[in-house]
């Protein structure tokens, strides 16, 4: 289940977090080590674990072919059209594509401004909200993932009902130079397109763009909610966080700026993913082997096929601004320790005093809730404000799978929508809640009830 939980590690001053609704606190948060695991010895110990889970995880499938092979012995030519269909379903990719009406409102060669607001609410009396999605070499459509399983339906029917999406266009040579600067600035051309003021909603990569913008423009943020962002890259086990150690400790930017020079000035979308599937391949095995097991399954087919088209689609990322996040925030750390400046001007998260909700993924290995819940012991907010909530789910299930949309999208929402709402007492429920809360589950709800979305 959900919960609501208060960050454990010892702050400098009272932090107790609001318990938000319809969830159960607990006193299991997750909490920074008190030391950083040897990298080395973390990265060994983690790639024996994952070569013992892929072994199992084959061998389970193995057998489990053999199994149906023999119950088929009567068709003979059954098993080779199950291969061919296999390998051929595997290789079938498409390009993945918005499901929600939108409308392109603003247009740079790396970033679309998408406006998903129904015509019948554009003149609603409701701060707008902006969706910053993850950056990681994949497409934006991860935040409109399927009619049935779409976070921006979801901040729609909880009552949010100017809603907008920032689509990361897929890097180009004319692009390899975009920098931190230039994503700072889409987005405040962004908000002063949806009135001046908004509600930032960032997921992963897109968390801490939106923290570090909110840091530098606190006036232009209403309320602040983050999703599996590393805001502290070195907090917490975390295999990215090691390796980056491992990595640049030894060597430096060298590596990094080798994949981006073979990419011709971009970081490979390609080589993101086979980074992530290196991270967890028993997932990837699991994934193609049950394909195999359920080839003749049309609804199993049709939720692989959806997954596949977003996960194996891959963009580039422009290559200075790569680098720039590699060295300034993974590596050196510099967002969480008060060092890092851009065009001159320190970047302070003290300077952040909106409103501010936090979602975390109880098992989400890219980016642990230490990782995200350090936030909340950096900036102004005031302990009422500030909300912390752990999710049963993994990374991507945070932003796409049916629990967290269903379960805890809706309670952060609510809150949101609380501060949105001129005349609206702030953190009470106000009129008609329970069912903006009723649209809200219909609007990620799956009529064929298949079980939740297959993620790495």
């Amino acid at each position: 289940m959900s919960t609501a939980t208060r960050s454990t590690h010892a702050p400098t001053r009272d932090r107790r977090p609001r318990v938000v609704p319809d969830a159960e606190p607990t006193t299991g948060a997750a909490t920074p080590a008190a030391s950083s695991p040897d990298p080395l010895r973390y990265l060994l110990t983690y790639n024996a674990t994952n070569i013992a889970k892929v072994v199992t995880e084959v061998g389970r499938a193995t057998g489990a072919y053999w199994v149906d092979a023999v119950q088929r012995l009567a068709k003979p030519g059954d098993a080779a059209r199950r291969t061919v269909l296999w390998l051929s379903t595997m290789a079938d990719r498409r390009e993945p594509a918005w499901h929600l009406p939108n409308e392109a409102v603003l247009s740079t060669p790396f970033a679309v401004l998408r406006d998903f607001t129904a015509p019948e609410h554009r003149d609603d009396d409701v701060v707008a909200t902006i969706v910053l999605p993850p950056q990681a070499g994949h497409s934006s459509t991860v935040v409109d993932y399927s009619p049935q399983q779409s976070q921006l339906a979801m901040i729609r029917a909880a009552g949010l009902t100017r809603v907008y999406a920032l689509d990361w266009r897929p890097a180009t040579t004319s692009t390899k130079d975009v920098t931190i600067t230039d994503y700072l600035e889409v987005i405040d051309r962004s908000i002063r397109r949806a009135g001046g003021k908004a509600n930032l909603v960032g997921d992963c990569q897109g968390g801490w763009l939106a923290a570090i913008y909110a840091a530098l423009h606190p006036d232009r943020v209403n309320t602040l909610t983050l999703a599996g962002a590393p805001i502290d890259f070195h907090a917490g086990e975390s295999i990215i966080s090691a390796s980056t150690k491992l990595m640049a400790g030894t060597m430096g930017m060298a590596p990094y700026k080798a994949l981006v020079a073979a990419g011709g000035g971009n970081m490979p979308g390609s080589a993101v993913l086979s980074n992530f599937i290196s991270i967890q391949p028993q997932s990837e095995i699991s994934r193609q082997l049950q394909l195999l097991e359920n080839i003749d399954d049309a609804t199993h087919v049709e939720r692989y096929r959806v997954f596949e088209d977003w996960f194996k689609y891959t963009q580039d990322i422009p290559g200075a601004f790569y680098l720039w996040l590699v060295e300034n925030l993974f590596w050196k750390n510099r967002l969480i320790d008060g060092t890092l400046t851009i065009d001159g001007e320190k970047v302070d998260l003290a300077a952040i005093d909106c409103p501010l909700l936090m979602l975390a993924g109880s098992s989400d290995h890219i980016t642990p809730a230490p990782q995200l819940f350090a936030t909340g012991d950096k900036v102004s907010t005031p302990a009422s404000d500030i909300t912390y909530r752990t999710a049963s789910a993994g990374h991507l299930g945070l932003f796409m799978g049916r629990d967290a949309l269903r379960h805890d999208w809706p309670v952060l929402m609510e809150t949101v929508y609380s501060h949105s709402v001129p005349g609206k007492p702030a953190r009470k429920p106000a009129p008609g809640k329970a069912q903006r809360r009723r649209s809200s589950v219909r609007a990620v709800e799956d009529p064929r009830d298949t079980p939740r979305v297959p993620a790495p």
